[in-house]
Order: C-alpha cells, then sequence, then structure tokens
C-alpha cells in the first residue's frame, strides 16, 4: 500500500530500512494493518507497542479508505 498520502505515516530514509512508520516511532505502518487484521484491537496493539490509539486509528481509516474496492 502507498502510505505517501497519510499523514500519520511517515519514511526515513535508513530508518527501519526505510519502511513507512507510524510518525515519531519505529513501528511499520503494515504491521499495525496486519495486527489489526489477525484480529488483535486496537487497545492491545497500544499497549503492546506503546502506541497512541488514536494513531492506529487514523492509520486503520487511511487504510479502509485507500484500498481498493474488492470485486464478488
Amino acid at each position: 500500500m502507498d502510505w505517501s498520502a497519510c499523514e500519520i505515516a511517515e519514511v526515513i530514509p535508513g530508518k527501519v530500512g526505510g519502511v513507512p512508520l507510524i510518525r515519531g516511532t519505529r513501528m511499520p505502518a503494515e504491521q499495525v494493518i496486519e495486527s489489526l487484521d489477525l484480529g488483535e484491537t486496537v487497545d492491545e496493539i497500544a499497549y503492546n507497542h506503546d502506541l497512541n490509539p488514536a494513531d492506529i486509528l487514523r492509520l486503520q481509516m487511511y487504510r479502509n479508505s485507500h484500498q481498493p474496492a474488492l470485486q464478488h
């Protein structure tokens, strides 16, 4: 997914291999989304990785609004 337009994600060359991170952290955006997809709650992710729950929700909203519609 292209995270370049997401205000909560940032890419810093040389930091965690240059993957998109939650701003101000070393937590990859994709890892948070994968955890959500696997059924982990926002509160669990926030607690386990010392993240702001609001940032996780913003990341999830961005993903949901930029995810291509599934074909049935």
